[in-house]
Formats: C-alpha cells, structure tokens, sequence
C-alpha cells in the first residue's frame, strides 16, 4: 500500500510513518516542521518520500498524495492554547487545511482518508465515558476547528467517492513528546521533573483526570482503520476506556522512576475540563481496535527513551 502521512514528522505522525515503513509500506511524508522535526524520521529518512511543505499548499499536496492509495491527515494546530490566542490560525489549519487534503484526495482518487480526530469535541462532558452518539459541545477554538474538520471529512468524502474514518485521540503519550515546548503535555512534563529530581506542578487539587493512550495503540488504530475490510464513514474513539488522576499519574511516573517526588500545587487553569474518558465500544467492533499497552508499562517506555535522550 502507498501512503501518505499529512503531519508526518510530529510526535503521532513519525510513529505511524515508521509502523507503516516497517510494515513494507510505500510511505509519503508532508510536513512543513513548523511544529515537527525531521530528525524524528532519521531512521527511515532514505526509505519515504519527504515533501516539506503545507497542506495549506496544493501544490505541495498534489506533490506529495500522488499514486497515494489512502491519507492519514494527521497535521494540525494542536495546542488548545494557541488555538484559544489565535483562533483564525487553528481554523485555516486545521478546517482550510483539512478542506485542501480532502480535494487533494478527490482529484488523486484516494481511496480512503484516516482524520486524526480530538476528544476535545466532547468538552466538558457530564456522562462519563464518551460516547460518538453524544452531541459534541467543544469549549475551545481547538476542539472547534477539530468538529468542523470531522464534519467536512465525512461530508467531501461522500460527495466525491473517498472512503472516511474520523479517529477520535484521547490524551496520547509515549516516546517523542517533547517536554521543553510550551505546550508539552502532562506526562513528559512529570518524568523529566521526576527524573531531574525536580518538584512538578499540579494544577489544581490532582482529582483532574484523562484518558492515557500509548501512541503505538493509537498508531494500530490507524492502520486498522485504513484497512479495507473496515468500516467506512465511520467515528469512533481511540483511548483505553479508563481515566487516571493526575495524582494517580504522578504516583506511577515515580514508580517507574524509582524515587519519591512531592509535586507542587498551582490555581486550576482556566477552562481546563476536569475530567475525560472514552468509550471504546465503536472502535472494538468496528475495528477490532484493543488497548495493548498499559498506563504502567507505556510510563516505563516513555521513561526508558526520555533517558536514552539525555545521555545522548
């Protein structure tokens, strides 16, 4: 199969372009590193076809789609942050951006797109877990930007004969996550203050809680989802099915780390949706999608690469 993977040199992308490698694929990589790093693909660098450009560009998509059999449209605005001060950015992104890939994919004749989909949708839910047959109710230009793309996915993919999956990320962790950026989430953030023996801070009382999925259960999803004997124009969620406080994080962050760390506490972040968690139900049946990789062993593996990282 030839592949295109939109986004492909971020901390999701590089991990499907590298399962898709291995697994024998023809694999094409549009990215314009304004967020990724092409050091992330050094491995299979000579073994995929690296167009650096935007999928704002349909030159660059016609470029890079070109004999592409199925897209993993993966390249967004990711940060609620960023999508909250610059809400026009998030929407040409991630909703302009996700139009062009869903036209590129019509005139090249794709016979599937994959859409890297966001729990923040849901908002801030009051039924526990998610379900995809609940009215979305996002609370930030992200999750906004992130339902419209949805709709205009499945909506462009009808009109013109493409097969759509809208996956739908919960809180995705694993080796790669940059815990220096701005935005970098939660469980980098612990391991490297647990591991340079540094306090790291909690917002709020710690009851906070989320959905962790290990990115190699989301990376299988995918290529369950791109396959051809399942379900087309379908939504469904990619998580675990439980939830775990930040405390409870932090406990497991030190028992992979072996070392006790006490964290700091700061006010509750504005806007921050107390708790999230998603049903896998969808997925399991349509899919055959199922959780592989537990919060303990993922938080081992993270820890392990963060390690190698720094004596590097």
């Amino acid at each position: 199969m030839k592949a295109l993977v939109t986004g492909g040199a971020g901390f999701i992308g590089h991990h499907l372009v590298r399962a898709l490698v291995q697994r024998g694929d023809e694999v094409a990589v549009l990215d314009d590193l304004s967020n990724g790093r092409i050091s992330r693909l050094d491995p299979v660098i000579d073994r995929i076809a690296f167009t650096q450009g935007s999928i704002l560009e349909p030159a660059a998509l016609d470029r890079a789609i070109t004999g592409a059999e199925v897209v993993f449209h993966e390249a967004a605005i990711v940060s609620v942050a960023k999508s909250t001060s610059d809400p026009r950015l998030a929407n040409e992104v991630n909703v302009g951006g996700t139009i062009e890939v869903m036209q590129a994919a019509a005139r090249h004749r794709v016979r599937r797109v994959v859409f890297a989909g966001s729990s923040a949708v849901y908002g801030a839910s009051q039924r526990l877990p998610c379900t995809e047959d609940q009215r979305p109710s996002p609370t930030s230009p992200y999750g906004v930007s992130k339902l419209a793309g949805e709709h205009y996915v499945h909506a462009l993919g009808s009109l013109n004969g493409v097969e759509t999956v809208v996956l739908r990320y919960f809180n995705v962790y694993g080796p790669g996550q940059d815990p220096d950026s701005e935005y970098a989430a939660v469980i980098p953030k612990f391991i490297t203050a647990v591991v340079d023996g540094t306090r790291p801070t909690i917002y709020g009382t710690g009851a906070t809680s989320r959905d962790f999925v290990y990115v190699d259960d989301v990376v299988a999803a995918n290529m369950l989802a791109a396959a051809a004997s399942s379900h087309s124009e379908l939504t469904c969620n990619v998580a675990t099915g439980s939830r775990t406080t930040l405390l409870e994080l932090l406990h497991e962050v030190c028992i992979a780390a072996g070392r006790d760390v006490e964290p700091t506490y700061g006010p509750p972040r504005e806007g921050d949706i107390l708790h999230s968690q998603g049903d896998i139900t969808a997925a399991r049946r349509a899919l055959g999608y199922q959780v592989s990789v537990s919060l303990r062993e993922g938080i081992a593996r993270s820890m392990a690469w963060h390690q190698g990282q720094q004596k590097a």
